[in-house]
């Protein structure tokens, strides 16, 4: 590879982390490596017809890059998403950089020699992020040839994601398997390639049974649903393992959602971490307003949606949904399509297979033609099996989660960055700060600090999740975006407090458009 005396740079994924690494990092003219045909990640690949955004288009949307018709009040399908992105690669000329079909297969480290301690330096006292050489080998492959190529890069960003390619396959006792069963079982990773017309084939006057009961089940169910309008239609039969809370639209009696979680004054009753004493002791005197709260909204929820006539209210506080980012908002047909017969609900605490069908846990057997499986990805397995030892084996704590300061930085893997593996209220939001403070970070406007001092925030954090939420399996941040986004601002020279007034600091939502580049800091 020429050296251009720039640091050589590689981003590794061309959905929505991938496309804002490489915005703030086209400076060093990086080389995005993106597997598919196509940019946008999983709303190019994991998308259903039926698939729309969960928030309204001013809370998905880069912060110098609008969407032309922000205040179209309907959730963009993931056509117009995909639109948006390719606008925005467009409008900064980002295709230069990007490698379509280019699928990176395996990562080696050719850096100084690792032990488990011997990278302190690098990431604290030289506080040097991009390698002095040469620190890591991308090897691809693309369809004109077989051959593994090999490229070499001072600093990596992996922004490949937590969502689709490695999907997340329940196992089963020997014989109780998919083997076991006659009809056909699939996967929504394999259901969301599939044309309109093939999709309608496979479930139309089908009995049809999702396992699952998040979005993607959601919208399976939807779909299904569609295709079974008719005299001959079946209909499909979700089941659930676990209950969460869903919730009709982006408001709670006319009053918009972000007012009960994403201001700072909402947020300031929700514990965060490193507070001191006074905040410690507010969190707890305010905890029955917190608690209330949480109240108001279930008992809304129960009011508005026929949770008890399907048996569906969860038995856990609402906040512990938001707080693991286990919330979905509904279709608005989902209720409807229940109301005609379309939908059909069992609870299960597991399951497997007989010839016919499906057997729950009270040993129902449910007849099925098709099984589709909603059970999310293997997002870890996804990272593992292209990181080297002895990186494969440190990307996740005891716990599970990465333990990423700023959400970006691992201690333990040099050179190298992450980005998209954070999640708050809207993931767009969350990883273009990232890649804003990554920029930073790479052009030497702030220092890490030194090992011990990340894993000591990392840890923090997660213990703050883990007190919010019996959910915790993941990095979470949703309810203290706001003072995480401060932090960060902080390190980068920026003020933390983004608004114009006190008063639009206390009531309104922080999104994108409060963390534009500032030219003054």
């Amino acid at each position: 590879m020429e050296k251009s005396g720039k640091p050589s740079v590689a981003i590794i994924g061309g959905g929505i982390s991938g496309l804002a690494a490489a915005k703030e990092l086209r400076w060093l003219d990086p080389v995005l490596f993106e597997a598919t045909d196509s940019i946008g990640g999983v709303w190019r690949h994991c998308s259903f017809r039926s698939t729309r955004l969960q928030t309204p288009r001013p809370d998905y949307e880069f912060s110098d890059y609008q969407w032309a018709d922000r205040n179209d009040p309907t959730f963009p399908t993931h056509t117009e998403i995909l639109e948006y992105l390719h606008g925005y690669a467009t409008h900064f000329d980002l295709w230069r950089f990007i490698k379509l079909q280019t699928k990176v297969v395996e990562i080696r480290f050719v850096g100084q020699s690792w032990t488990k301690t011997g990278f302190t330096h690098l990431w604290g006292e030289k506080g040097q992020p991009i390698a002095d050489g040469p620190a890591w080998e991308v090897g691809v492959v693309t369809p004109q040839s077989d051959t593994v190529q090999w490229r070499k890069f001072e600093f990596l960003v992996m922004c490949i994601g937590k969502y689709g390619d490695v999907p997340n396959m329940p196992t089963f006792p020997r014989g109780k398997g998919p083997e076991t069963f006659l009809g056909k079982v699939m996967h929504s990773l394999d259901y969301c390639k599939l044309d309109d017309e093939a999709a309608k084939s496979l479930m139309k006057e089908k009995k049809v049974v999702i396992i699952g009961s998040k979005k993607s089940a959601i919208d399976l169910a939807v779909e299904c649903a569609e295709a079974n309008h008719g005299s001959d239609g079946q209909p499909c039969t979700m089941v659930i393992r676990t209950l969460h809370w869903t919730v009709p639209s982006y408001s709670i009696l006319g009053l918009p959602f972000f007012l009960f979680f994403s201001t700072r004054l909402s947020q300031f009753l929700h514990e965060r971490p490193n507070q001191g004493l006074f905040r410690s002791l507010a969190c707890r005197l305010l905890s029955p307003l917190r608690r209330g709260v949480s109240r108001f909204i279930e008992s809304y929820l129960t009011w508005k949606l026929p949770l008890e006539k399907y048996g569906l209210k969860p038995n856990h506080p609402f906040v512990e949904d938001y707080a693991s980012c286990q919330m979905a908002i509904l279709p608005e047909t989902f209720f409807a399509e229940a109301d005609e017969g379309r939908i059909a609900f069992k609870m299960s605490s597991w399951w497997c297979f007989w010839e016919g069908g499906v057997v729950l846990d009270d040993n129902t057997k449910l007849e099925a033609d098709v099984v589709l499986l909603a059970t999310g990805f293997d997002g870890k397995q996804k990272l593992k099996s292209v990181l080297p030892e002895p990186f494969r084996g440190l990307i996740v704590d005891s716990s599970g989660v990465m333990p990423l300061y700023r959400g970006t930085i691992h201690p333990l893997i040099p050179h190298m960055a992450f980005v998209g593996y954070v999640e708050s209220v809207s993931n767009l939001h969350t990883s273009e700060l990232r890649c804003k403070w990554l920029g930073r970070l790479l052009r030497g406007h702030f220092k890490l600090p030194g090992m011990e001092a990340m894993f000591r925030q990392t840890g923090a954090e997660m213990e703050v999740m883990k007190r919010t939420t019996r959910f915790y399996r993941r990095h979470c941040i949703s309810t203290f975006s706001i003072n995480h986004s401060d932090d960060m601002c902080e390190e980068m020279g920026w003020s933390s407090w983004r608004k114009r007034s006190w008063l639009a600091e206390l009531f309104t939502a922080y999104n994108n458009q409060d963390y534009k580049e500032d030219k003054s800091q």
